[in-house]
């Protein structure tokens, strides 16, 4: 089988190097294809006012100037177009992507860029800050429970128009609650921030994060399952439509 990687931290961060020990659990035909600098929040962008260059690190690894997606229309097109991959990972993410973070995750896009491309697509993240000051990320999380969860996913299979969205939580791995299959969830408010400053010259200048506020989500989110310390598997699809609402808006601007 051969595996296409990606992410959206650049083409050297740890949480790659964890994705590439779940890629060889099953396989040892490899790729890394990704961003040659972060590429955090980035969604599904891709590059079109400009070129996209490529740099190759080593036999099987390449630094793409560009985004996610980027990255995975050039592995699937151009790099592996001889011998086109059997399945894309992305991640895994220095963070969470979970609730409305799916929305504007880089690592989420890589996924669906594979899938749009035809090859199925699994994105993985790590969650954090959710044990306080003074804990690391747990890397080791991923590492231990990544490959039983892909080899899993493979047995099963899933629906060509979806990507899985893997989290885990922020946890070491023997203080894992297990694996939940999870739907997407929506926090209680609005976790964005936005802090102002001023430059040496005078002029104003933001900082634009999240202050990783809690919020009380119901049993069966993906939300739940990493605040009660699981693993949540998420299925995905691009589809946005408000279903519940499209009959109801139909039936008040249907034209007498």
């Amino acid at each position: 089988m051969r595996i296409l990687l990606t992410n959206d931290d650049g083409v050297f961060a740890p949480g790659l190097e964890v994705l590439e020990s779940i890629a060889r659990s099953i396989s040892d035909d490899v790729w890394i294809v990704a961003p040659q600098e972060e590429q955090s929040g980035k969604a599904r962008a891709i590059t079109l006012n400009a070129p996209v260059r490529v740099r190759q690190e080593d036999e099987r690894r390449f630094a793409v100037a560009g985004t996610p997606a980027d990255a995975v229309l050039l592995g699937v097109l151009e790099i592996l177009k001889d011998h086109k991959p059997d399945l894309v990972l992305s991640g895994v993410n220095r963070g969470q992507n979970i609730a409305e973070d799916t929305s504007q995750s880089g690592t989420v896009a890589g996924a669906f860029e594979g899938m749009r491309l035809g090859v199925p697509s699994v994105a993985f993240s790590q969650s954090r800050n959710f044990r306080g000051p003074g804990h690391t990320i747990p890397w080791e999380t991923g590492r231990a429970w990544g490959p039983r969860v892909l080899k899993g996913l493979l047995k099963s299979g899933w629906p060509s128009d979806t990507v899985i969205n893997v989290n885990f939580p922020d946890r070491a791995p023997d203080d894992v609650q297990g694996i939940e299959v999870t739907r997407q969830g929506s926090r209680d408010e609005a976790i964005s921030t936005l802090e102002k400053r001023i430059d040496l010259r005078g002029t104003d200048y933001f900082w634009i994060g999240f202050n990783g506020k809690m919020s009380n989500p119901p049993e069966g989110t993906d939300l739940w399952a990493i605040y009660q310390g699981r693993i949540s598997v998420t299925p995905l699809h691009v589809d946005l439509t408000q279903h519940k609402f499209r009959e109801e808006l139909a039936g008040k601007l249907k034209l007498e």
